[in-house]
């Protein structure tokens, strides 16, 4: 990203650029890793100039993402690294010396030497001690990815006059966490033994709630437009500081919405709102990339029991948990739950959008005469919906675990579509998931109504008296005058007839309507 044509931070101030020196100084070789679309890019290339204007190294950047393609091919893969390479230092440095030498040295050194002949190569030629920054290294697929990793572990004995006196692997992962299926050897090798002269692992974060507030100043001291306080604090609540989540958000809201393009009107928590929904309507590649990723058997190890509340992280594991981190999808400060409140609300859409498409249900029909929804309406037809259809349904979800509750926010989802929204809270160790349902209704009033889903451990009773007290407590914090605690009861074997029920309980002056199914 150019800082002359757009908003963004100081790039060396994403991190601790004493510490990245020091590691530098000591020619170590080490990770630097962060989630797509984070700035980590941005981040190195500045890091390069830095080095260079100081002139204590000879620094380059270069990605080799291009790689990729080549997948089990070594020889082809390693000739796109050279040339990246190659390219990178005369594009970056203006300096033609390995253009025209690549093929030479993969002819003379073979695919499984040729980048550490390269790099020795370089190094002995130039006058300074060589700090390269690999971007994309994880990009790389199977023996390729294996070849450069040991290829560059192979030169390190020869640094710093015949080999780069740091090297800087960059990625979304940490090399600790690659499990590379080799053809060669016939056989998962990991990062770390490929790799085991790595010195640390250090990790590009987010954006802090300060940072969020300079990047929303510099557009107001650009073209006068303010951000209301309440807009930057709905900023960073939403996006926990993810750096393209905090771009797109204050984009849409200053650039693409009709109203947000007059200067006069300022930013407000209204337009913020609308702006999320915009982004998760649209799913934007950002957020569709999340995709993919919960199709992977160790993301859904991870995020499965998040969605269901589970109470024994000890089960998940800790590798896993690694993963799903490095990619962006959870956090680990505190309790361990999804990373942000807009992932929180695109992934159970996500997992479910194929299922709102099928589901023939009418919202108009649940709408009565002053424009409110009937909850009984609703959650008494979704009962028989469930009762009919969820032994089928429930088998199309890759999360089977969670598959209630996402059944039930897909029904919602497909009702609230024509007006409303819904927000989510879950967790792992919460032992439940929230749901938060917000209807406008005329003359600018709000109905706001509170789901509580929870699955049937020990008896019916203690299930509903553990439940009635969660719910009754997030109402209160959301202000909500409807509450509702859904039980699901997942007995193998079980009549339905056992299962279906409905009750209702009050707490002082609350009343909380039970469904059981």
């Amino acid at each position: 990203m150019d800082c002359e044509e757009h908003y963004c931070l100081p790039p060396l101030s994403r991190f601790d650029l004493d510490d990245i020196l020091s590691l530098i100084n000591q020619k170590k070789y080490f990770v630097l890793h962060a989630p797509r679309q984070t700035g980590k890019t941005s981040s190195m290339i500045a890091l390069m100039h830095y080095l260079n204007k100081e002139g204590q190294y000879r620094a380059l950047y270069t990605n080799i993402e291009n790689a990729q393609a080549a997948r089990e091919q070594v020889q082809e893969g390693i000739r796109s690294v050279l040339i990246s390479i190659a390219n990178s230092l005369q594009y970056y440095l203006n300096d033609s010396y390995l253009v025209n030498s690549t093929s030479d040295i993969l002819s003379q050194a073979g695919p499984y030497n040729a980048l550490e002949a390269m790099l020795s190569l370089w190094t002995e030629y130039e006058q300074l001690p060589v700090v390269l920054i690999l971007d994309e290294i994880d990009a790389l697929v199977g023996d390729t990815l294996i070849s450069v990793l040991r290829q560059l572990r192979s030169g390190y004995a020869k640094r710093p006059h015949g080999f780069p006196t740091s090297i800087i692997l960059c990625g979304v992962r940490d090399v600790r966490d690659y499990r590379i299926h080799s053809d060669r050897e016939k056989s998962i090798i990991t990062g770390g033994s490929a790799f085991n002269i790595k010195a640390e692992s250090m990790r590009l974060g987010n954006f802090t709630e300060a940072e969020v507030s300079v990047l929303c100043n510099q557009h107001t001291s650009e073209t006068g437009q303010i951000f209301e306080a309440c807009a930057r604090s709905c900023i960073w609540k939403l996006t926990r500081g993810q750096p393209w989540l905090v771009n797109a958000l204050a984009y849409e809201a200053c650039f693409k919405m009709k109203k947000g393009r007059d200067r006069a009107t300022p930013v407000t928590l209204e337009m913020i709102i609308e702006a999320k929904e915009h982004l998760i309507q649209r799913r934007e590649t950002h957020l569709d990339q999340l995709t993919d990723k919960l199709k992977e058997e160790r993301v859904i190890r991870v995020i499965e029991p998040i969605l269901t509340g589970g109470k024994q992280p000890e089960n998940v594991p800790e590798d896993d948990i690694w993963y799903a981190e490095d990619l962006g999808l959870i956090t680990t400060e505190g309790q361990l739950r999804i990373a942000n409140p807009i992932y929180q609300e695109i992934i159970p859409r996500i997992l479910t959008y194929s299922t709102q498409l099928t589901i023939s249900v009418e919202p108009a029909w649940y709408v009565l005469e002053d424009g409110s929804l009937s909850m009984e309406k609703l959650l008494t037809s979704f009962q028989q919906f469930f009762r009919e259809n969820s032994e089928i349904w429930l088998e199309r979800f890759m999360y089977r675990e969670a598959g209630p509750q996402l059944l039930l926010q897909a029904y919602l989802q497909r009702i609230v579509n024509g007006g409303g929204r819904i927000e989510r809270e879950y967790g792992l160790g919460m032992g439940r998931t929230d749901l938060y349902l917000i209807w406008p209704l005329p003359g600018g009033i709000v109905q706001r109504i509170v789901i509580e889903c929870k699955i049937l451990r020990g008896s019916r009773e203690k299930t509903i008296q553990a439940g009635m007290t969660q719910v009754l407590g997030y109402a209160d914090t959301c202000g909500a005058d409807e509450v509702y605690l859904i039980v699901f009861d997942r007995t193998m074997g079980k009549l339905w007839d056992d299962k279906i029920f409905r009750d209702v309980r009050e707490i002082g002056e609350r009343k909380v309507l039970v469904w059981g199914m």
